[in-house]
């Protein structure tokens, strides 16, 4: 048994999570991982390679992704999301018009400094376990690429985005560094991920389920080169 499965990740559940669960669906032994970390608060499009899809892993995972996310301003976190400890920072709202005019400003091949609790290691260790520790964690920016940023909707302290970008972009740190230029702070208050290449929402199996609706859900691997 081999493909892809697109499993519409819930919110409050570690990618890891998830895999556990799919594992019970495939007989003992089959090959099964998942193409990039979602964050718990997340929700949406988490793609499972399962068999011999799994070498095809690192393809799925360097695809473009399209995110919604909901970004609180006017606040700031220590994880960049409401599941962190959140500070809020008194700010006046800020004009529609000035969001706007600085979206460009986070388009195209941006540094990025990834948040501290983040999956990334560090000397071995996972950025977020250090970061639980009380240790500050000597993360260096990035080269990413993301291509477009709507805005869908603004209603202070509430702002709503559509996001598509590429491989190891945070939308935690694109909610943190708008908030740093509106000199408001800014933070994550809900994510989803509708879309990674060609897997979209749509082609999602939603959890509770079972082996027999994970099985007709099963992506086949010519999914990527049709």
């Amino acid at each position: 048994m081999e493909g892809f499965l697109v499993i519409d990740k819930p919110g409050g559940m570690t990618s890891r999570d998830v895999v556990n669960i799919a594992q019970r669906w495939f007989p003992r032994g089959t090959k099964l991982g998942h193409t990039g970390t979602l964050d718990p608060l997340a929700t949406g499009v988490l793609v499972l390679c399962v068999g011999r899809a799994t070498k095809l892993a690192d393809t799925v995972q360097a695809m473009g992704k399209r995110y919604d996310t909901r970004i609180l301003l006017g606040a700031t976190s220590t994880t960049d999301d409401v599941d962190g400890t959140v500070t809020h920072t008194a700010a006046e709202a800020v004009h529609r018009d000035a969001i706007a005019s600085l979206l460009p400003r986070f388009v195209g091949e941006v540094l990025q400094l990834p948040p501290q609790f983040s999956a990334l290691k560090v000397q071995g260790r996972r950025a977020h376990d250090l970061a639980r520790q009380g240790q500050v964690v000597a993360l260096e920016p990035r080269t990413v690429r993301i291509d477009s940023i709507d805005l869908l909707a603004y209603d202070w302290p509430h702002l709503d985005l559509a996001i598509t970008c590429g491989k190891g972009t945070y939308i935690r740190s694109i909610a943190r560094d708008l908030g740093a230029a509106l000199h408001v702070g800014g933070i994550v208050q809900t994510l989803r991920r509708t879309a990674v290449g060609p897997f979209t929402v749509q082609d999602s199996l939603r959890l509770p389920a079972d082996a027999a609706a994970a099985h007709t859900r099963l992506l086949p691997i010519t999914t990527l080169t049709n």
